[in-house]
């Protein structure tokens, strides 16, 4: 099995902390540490093309980077909490 990485990582704190249901709905399924990979996956990808894309309308390498983490992280981490 594919260990995680830091985005997987802070996925799986997340979800494990506001959205319980879901992550025991995928554990039940086995399902839980593919979900976390994608994710994980999902969010590499879309901040590097995010971050590429900031930097060239001008901003410098770290803004870039911040600006792009941001936006993906409410995208495949940071999901909205189980109400």
């Amino acid at each position: 099995m594919k260990a995680l990485t830091q985005y997987g990582l802070m996925a799986e704190r997340h979800w494990r902390e506001f959205l319980p249901g879901m992550v025991s709905e995928l554990q039940r399924k086995g399902l839980l540490h593919e979900m976390l990979l994608e994710a994980e996956e999902k969010t590499a990808k879309e901040v590097d093309d995010l971050r590429s894309h900031f930097q060239q309308q001008g901003l410098t390498a770290q803004q870039a980077h911040d600006r792009a983490l941001e936006i993906v992280l409410q995208r495949y981490i940071f999901l909205l909490p189980e109400t």
